[in-house]
């Protein structure tokens, strides 16, 4: 209504000449569920709460650090020692958040579920009775990614629960996120028989909301660690370390390669590793380090056997960058990875056939190393990979980008009257963000007529009993950019004219 004017002036009225813009929603914003040092805020605790993270600084702040991981070790006749990293100790939400950072990574939430003091549980993981791990999520709009790094380290029959409620999470409850998984034992060859790790994990993870998510295989070797950060004191049992290394410098002096006064000195330096009162530690760990070749094994060992990592987290990161260097639309494959240095399981293409096109469909997708290339993500599509529909992991989280930008924008219109005025304003908003989107790339075709179609009104989607109910019903219809899997390249002779040239022949013809 007009403002009344009775008395004479100048009255400016100012009127709205743009309606109102579909924001587009963030893409890439992942939520870690697992065990951290820590959870404290302030004086607040926060765990089971979602927190927002935009680096590896503020979780420091907010969760603290690594866990300690220990490992014991035992002779062996053939290698000399065999390193066992106790699985008690292991907890992956740090080394995960080092991964995802170093893979391009930016803002994402954490659910602390417990400390290192605590065990691994999948009740913790997902408390659907207490909202807490997973189902504390169901709180949140803005993650669009879920990883839960421990999972692999719990049982495996547990592990693939927790995997099935990611799944669940992603497509029953929000359907506006994505799940990404690992393959349990991922460091495994595969066997293509009942017990292979692929096989096994397709059976466990089961066969509802497969479009949701995707799996990797196998796990990665990493450059999470440093050897800065490894010494002695990861190692439990103490006692049968000292006695290898006290046997291998008896073995050096009785073939005459140390003295005898060497040796005792070499002695005394074992001695230390046996004192829990040793105040020195790093002195020892470099004494040992420049006499010991033994000890220098050992340690790259543990080395070597803490920076196996699952791949989800490093994938999160991926999937993020990708979305900020290209768009969404873009796959995450055909790139390397940050910090890691090759695949656990070497993989060819006779293996990753049946991975990527099984019988069953739950597609599971490669890291692989090329000479030349280094390693590689080698596949795209998602767990449904029998769907046209959603057998891509970009369509999928492009129609779900799409879907939720304009289900916000929408949500501006309830309430308002349900005539032409309306259908005519929303299609507008609407046909502007699906051109933006278009134009950046995120939808297919030559022309935006071939790209989207938005209908709305009365004899179009609606009836008049749906007016009368109270229902605006509009349709969009997107053609989304799918990813040149498989590019088939064909050659052929061409016929050489020995005549050289068919400007004679054309002018005979005539």
């Amino acid at each position: 209504m007009a403002t009344k004017i009775a008395t004479p002036g100048v009255y400016i009225e100012e009127t709205s000449s743009f309606g109102n813009s579909v924001v587009a929603v963030p893409t890439a914003v992942p939520a870690f569920v697992g065990y951290t040092q820590k959870a404290i805020k302030g004086n607040n605790s926060i765990n089971n709460v979602p927190t927002r993270i935009t680096s590896l600084a503020e979780y420091h702040k907010y969760f603290g650090g690594p866990s300690f991981t220990k490992c014991d070790i035992s002779a062996d006749e053939n290698s000399g020692f065999n390193i066992k990293i106790e699985k008690s100790s292991k907890y992956m939400m740090y080394d995960s958040m080092r991964m995802f950072f170093n893979n391009g990574g930016g803002a994402c939430y954490i659910v602390s579920v417990g400390d290192y003091s605590s065990n691994i549980s999948p009740k913790k993981l997902n408390d659907i009775k207490n909202n807490g791990g997973i189902s504390s999520l169901e709180r949140v709009q803005e993650p669009t990614l879920l990883v839960v790094p421990d999972a692999v380290l719990l049982s495996e029959s547990d592990c693939f629960t927790i995997q099935s409620q990611m799944l669940a999470h992603c497509g029953q409850k929000m359907r506006n996120r994505f799940a990404i998984l690992d393959v349990y034992n991922g460091t495994s060859t595969r066997t293509h028989d009942d017990n292979d790790v692929i096989n096994r994990f397709r059976e466990g993870v089961g066969s509802n909301n497969l479009s949701w998510g995707a799996a990797y295989y196998p796990f990665v070797n990493t450059t999470t660690y440093s050897s800065s950060e490894i010494n002695f004191t990861r190692i439990n049992n103490l006692d049968s370390f000292a006695e290898l290394l006290l046997a291998e410098a008896q073995s050096n002096l009785d073939n005459n390669k140390i003295s005898q006064s060497k040796f005792e000195a070499i002695s005394d330096e074992i001695q230390k590793v046996l004192d829990p009162e040793n105040n020195n530690i790093s002195s020892t760990h470099v004494i040992l380090s420049a006499v010991s070749s033994l000890y220098n094994s050992v340690m790259a060992s543990i080395l070597s056997e803490m920076n196996v990592m699952p791949p989800s987290s490093a994938m999160a990161g991926a999937y993020a960058m990708v979305d900020e260097s290209v768009n969404i639309a873009k796959s995450p494959a055909n790139l390397s990875l940050g910090s890691v240095i090759s695949p656990c399981v070497n993989i060819n293409s006779d293996d990753q056939e049946d991975m990527n096109m099984p019988l069953s469909g739950k597609a599971v997708n490669a890291i692989r190393s090329f000479t030349g290339k280094g390693t590689l993500v080698w596949g795209a599509r998602t767990l449904d990979g029998n769907s046209q529909d959603w057998r891509y992991i970009n369509v999928r989280r492009t129609m779900t980008f799409l879907e939720q930008s304009i289900k916000s924008a929408a949500e501006a219109f309830v309430f308002e009257p349900n005539n032409s005025s309306t259908w005519t304003s929303l299609r507008a908003t609407v046909n502007s963000f699906l051109n933006t989107q278009w134009l950046g790339g995120v939808l297919e075709g030559s022309s935006p007529s071939e790209a989207y179609a938005v209908d709305v009104g009365l004899g179009t989607t609606m009836t008049a009993n749906d007016v009368l109910d109270g229902l605006l019903k509009m349709t969009v219809k997107v053609a989304l950019v799918r990813p040149a899997e498989f590019i088939v390249i064909t050659f052929e002779q061409k016929q050489n004219d020995p005549g050289g040239g068919g400007e004679g022949e054309d002018a005979a013809t005539e």
